[in-house]
């Protein structure tokens, strides 16, 4: 019993690794051994992104050097989307959409685009105006961690 046990246990972990699975926080990022960001100054998703990278080791530069990839976030923006309303009129509920557009330019090659959205719904209250406030930066707190664990997962797919 405890052989078969370990014999399941081998071949979880075989099928696994074969697939390419990996452990979050830590990604295969040895192809990018340094890498610039460009983003607006006191991005927080830049500083996701820039947490994550020296995480997995790789060097940031302060400048752009024509050796080492360039990750150029763009724009990051928020949108809201009216879902219902109360019977009075007021909004009810939002769908937040969390747009971002990123371009990386690996050495010697032309930048690559990409972006991607994230979506929330959101029930507003009036009569809880600041609560609902606290709500809705907690919301984009936790859309900015997504958003920079997509990038940090689409960077470890290239090679």
């Amino acid at each position: 019993m405890a052989r078969l046990s370990v014999v399941l246990a081998l071949l979880g972990s075989l099928l696994l690794s074969s697939c390419g699975f990996h452990l979050r926080g830590d990604l295969p990022l040895s192809h990018f051994p340094a890498m610039y960001i460009q983003s607006e100054r006191h991005s927080e998703l830049a500083a996701l992104v820039a947490e994550r990278l020296e995480r997995n080791k790789v060097e940031l530069l302060q400048s752009y050097q024509q050796t080492a990839p360039m990750l150029q976030l763009i724009d990051d923006t928020l949108e809201r989307r009216t879902l219902s309303l109360f019977p009075n009129g007021q909004v009810a509920e939002y769908e937040l959409i969390y747009k971002v557009r990123y371009a990386l330019t690996m050495p010697d090659g032309e930048p690559q685009q990409y972006q991607f959205e994230l979506f929330r719904d959101y029930q507003d209250d009036p009569n809880q105006a600041l609560a609902k406030t606290k709500e809705l930066e907690l919301m984009l707190a936790e859309l900015r961690q997504q958003a920079a664990n997509r990038i940090m997962r689409q960077l470890a797919r290239l090679h």
